[in-house]
């Protein structure tokens, strides 16, 4: 079994309606990744997340989503679990989008806004007014890896964010890069656990890069 968790933080249930979409895009996400790799997934709350409740499940590898809510607003004791399972890694770990940035954040490296002078939020839907990338992306693969075998170096990736990593955490490199945010995967010298600013997850028949690196990361299984 596989475990996708869903760090989207609790406050954004109260506005219903940007709930129950969310809710539809997880499910979509499960299946979906269920199809790549074969096995059943798991939906799991950030908050109930531990290395010793992975364990105990049987969990054989780790996907995390992407949030609409930024990381200020997260808690160190709400993270406290996730911030041990990124230091005690086990098995293949991936985190999407914000998922990456809150494992890059939890691990020592900063995070913040593209342009860190511009206003707007994503509770607000200021966000889209500052400099972000929105919909399928040029990413230009800037190294080989594992994840990235058998596609082509100009990849074809959705994103959806305007935070980045302004840095790469220690033991970390960077395989990809787009003209707004240079760092788009990263991925430990040692340890199988990788992040990407775009989203791998959100691919459709005319932009399949995202499936085949997904299927690039199960074969590690």
């Amino acid at each position: 079994m596989i475990a996708y968790i869903d760090i989207e933080h609790i406050s954004l249930s109260r506005d219903n309606e940007r709930w129950q979409a969310r809710l539809g895009r997880v499910l979509k996400v499960k299946y979906r990744l269920e199809a790549i790799s074969g096995l059943p997934c798991l939906i799991m709350r950030y908050e109930q997340v531990s290395p010793a409740r992975l364990d105990e499940l049987g969990i054989r590898a780790v996907l995390i989503s992407g949030s609409a809510t930024e990381l200020p607003h997260y808690g160190p004791d709400e993270l406290a679990g996730m911030t041990a399972m990124f230091h005690q890694v086990s098995r293949p770990t991936f985190g999407f989008c914000g998922g990456q940035q809150m494992m890059a954040h939890l691990l020592g490296a900063r995070v913040a806004p593209i342009n860190e002078t511009e206003s707007g939020t994503m509770a607000t839907g200021g966000w889209q007014e500052r400099t972000h990338e929105l919909g399928f992306t040029a990413v230009k693969a800037t190294g080989p890896h594992h994840l990235l075998s058998d596609l082509s170096p100009d990849l074809q990736m959705f994103e959806a964010h305007y935070w980045e990593l302004k840095e790469i955490p220690a033991g970390f490199h960077n395989y990809a890069s787009s003209a707004v945010s240079p760092i788009q995967f990263i991925a430990h010298e040692t340890l199988p656990l990788f992040g990407t600013q775009f989203h791998p997850e959100a691919f459709d028949e005319a932009h399949p890069d995202g499936q085949k690196m997904l299927a690039n990361f199960f074969q590690l299984l």
